[in-house]
């Protein structure tokens, strides 16, 4: 059976155990993009966080039934597409193409089920026709209107009030709170045929319309960032609850904290001060870019400063550390060892011992309660500590590789449950090169060149000519290392606890 865990529900405003409505399995919802241009930075938070849970849960046992959508049709889309003189679902289309490419890049479980708004038309005018005949809904010149007052705990999720929301736009409607779920047809945008003529769906009903068809009147988690706690979430609580007339839509909603910007504004295409993924890949692996997101806890805030890049170089150092204790641990063996060995090799191979030990229940333990992927990283930095120090030891190499046998499986963990650690160290190594040298202007084959020449000056005794070429390929952030089977060289990385 899976293990048991914990989630702070935002519709509670607490953590819970979770109960799952069908035994052993998970059903969850999570908002896409909205496809008019690339993914963001600001994006790839929500994109790392739901693909950790995916991933801890189905590392855990649990059958995921993970469905993220896309949003192809919306005033933002077809904004653009003016601009571009393109038409909208084409526009839309590509960038669902290249939001594709992203995920594929960011190393991403794909969903179970990729559903689109201009492909469950028909189920979004099935319910916005419910809610009519339910009296929930309201239609004035073509545009339905959901009625805000008719559903009592509006606001259950959000904690707004309906007496306190304006509008800038009342048009049509009777209550300025009360928002479009179908909206009546512009010359050039697409449109559909429906009882209340040509039109559209209005924005929040379309997750309700995808979450309904995938995964039922009620499923066990819908996530998203925190920026669409309302109107988006709250709305969409509202016209599923009213249309099927089961309650909850979800029982318990996740939400990620937001990417923020020195000025505290969060990031967004609206502000114009988007990062956008597919350009910090072409400088930094994808997994620096996923430690980076998950070394805090997935609803707090997190800042980013774009000016420095200092968040991305700390968080490849990190990613090293964690990549060559591996490796460390990988060359020293891996059996089990008697506990005389152990004892006989002193404070630091017992402590490694203990922590090796410990790991994998300390480290389920922090993931099973609201997914603390905080805390997990912290264990297995702590792990890395300890082996590097029990590594120092003279007599380490020798008699202490059954010593780093539970450690090695303990960093063996963080592939299935944070994806990370997943290829061999050397192709990690190879991959920081190829990134970093681009971003840093700096040519491979110069590089060579220069450690070519500091070989000859080696073979001929020039040892100022030698430490010459070590201090000049130092001033360009390269690392030379003379070691017994050769000359091996790295790029040096911010220092990184």
């Amino acid at each position: 059976m899976p293990h048991p865990f914990r989630l702070y529900n935002t519709l509670t405003r607490q953590p819970e155990a979770f109960e799952p409505i069908e035994e052993g399995k998970v059903g969850l919802y999570v908002c896409g993009n909205t496809v008019y241009s690339d993914a963001h930075i600001g994006h790839g938070r929500a994109m790392i966080v739901f693909d950790m849970v995916v991933r801890h849960l189905k590392a855990r046992g649990w059958d995921v039934t993970f469905v993220r959508n896309f949003t192809d049709v919306d005033d933002k889309i077809i904004a653009a597409a003016a601009k571009q003189d393109v038409d909208p679902l084409a526009l839309s289309a590509k960038y669902i193409e290249r939001y594709r490419e992203d995920a594929a890049a960011l190393g991403l479980v794909e969903p179970t089920v990729e559903p689109k708004v201009s492909e469950t038309i028909d189920g979004i005018i099935a319910m916005v026709a419910a809610l009519v005949e339910r009296g929930h809904a309201y239609e004035n010149d073509g545009t339905v209107w959901f009625a805000v007052d008719s559903k009592d705990d509006y606001g259950k999720l959000s904690g707004q009030k309906v007496s306190e929301l304006r509008s800038a736009d009342v048009g049509s409607k009777r209550n300025p709170a009360d928002f479009a779920l179908w909206k009546a047809a512009k010359p050039g945008e697409p449109s559909w045929p429906s009882p209340w003529g040509e039109g559209r769906p209005g924005w929040h009903i379309e997750c309700s319309a995808m979450s309904k068809e995938h995964l039922g009147n009620t499923f066990d988690i819908h996530g998203g960032g925190l920026d669409l706690v309302f109107p988006h979430h709250e709305n969409e609580v509202a016209q599923s609850e009213c249309a099927t007339g089961q309650t909850p839509m979800a029982r318990y909603w996740m939400h990620n904290g937001l990417l923020t910007m020195p000025s505290g504004q969060k990031m967004g295409k609206s502000l114009g001060n988007v990062h956008l993924i597919r350009d910090l890949l072409a400088e930094y692996p994808h997994e620096a870019l996923r430690l980076y997101y998950l070394q805090s806890h997935y609803r707090s805030p997190l800042p980013w400063d774009p000016a420095t890049g200092v968040q991305m170089d700390e968080a490849l150092a990190m990613l090293a550390r964690l990549y060559e204790a591996r490796e460390v641990a990988e060359e020293m063996g891996g059996k089990e060892p008697a506990a005389d060995v152990v004892a006989s090799l002193g404070d630091d191979a017992r402590r490694l011992w203990e922590l090796g030990n410990e790991f994998e229940s300390r480290f389920l333990a922090a993931m099973d309660d609201d997914f603390n992927t905080a805390q997990a990283l912290g264990l297995a930095f702590e792990l890395a500590r300890a082996l590097n120090r029990f590594a120092n030891h003279k007599k380490a190499k020798k008699r202490g590789g059954p010593v780093v046998a539970p450690a090695l499986a303990g960093f063996k963990l963080l592939g299935p449950s944070l994806g990370l650690l997943d290829q061999a160290c050397d192709d990690f190594l190879e991959e920081v090169k190829v990134k970093r040298l681009g971003a840093m202007g700096v040519e491979r084959s110069d590089i060579e060149a220069l450690l070519a020449d500091r070989a000859t000056a080696r073979s001929t005794k020039d040892w100022a000519r030698a430490d010459a070429i070590r201090d000049e390929l130092e001033a360009k952030s390269i690392v030379v290392m003379d070691r017994t089977d050769g000359v091996q060289w790295k790029i040096r990385l911010a220092t990184a606890e």
